[in-house]
């Protein structure tokens, strides 16, 4: 769903009370993998761009969470490790707040900021 939130703080203030923790989460956790990445409000989600381009983004959806991993270098390079997860070209989506793999996640992360390549 898209947000009108003028900030990642309102955004995370808007966001159903049953995701918020997960979605601060997520935020935490791309500030700490994504050093050099700006954070700013783009397509009604959080992203997070580098040299103006966005790499990542997060969304509460009406029925899901999805977080949005726009490189098809780390896509590829996860294929393994995301086998059956529910996804699309480029983005993950988890229905339940408690499913998200934050490890995986991290991992993601740390190989977008590693290196450059295309999104998708």
């Amino acid at each position: 769903m898209h947000s009108a939130a003028d900030d990642v703080d309102e955004y995370l203030a808007r966001v159903p009370e049953e995701r918020r923790e997960a979605l601060a989460r997520l935020r935490s956790l791309c500030r700490e993998e994504l050093p050099g990445f700006t954070e700013r409000m783009a397509y009604g989600m959080p992203s997070y761009q580098r040299d103006g381009t966005t790499d990542v983004g997060f969304a509460s959806q009406k029925q899901y969470i999805s977080i949005y991993l726009l490189r098809t270098d780390v896509l590829a390079a996860h294929a393994d490790r995301l086998a059956g997860a529910d996804r699309g070209k480029g983005c993950l989506r988890y229905r339940r707040p408690d499913a998200i793999d934050f490890e995986l996640l991290r991992s993601m992360l740390r190989a977008t900021a590693a290196t450059r390549g295309e999104v998708c």
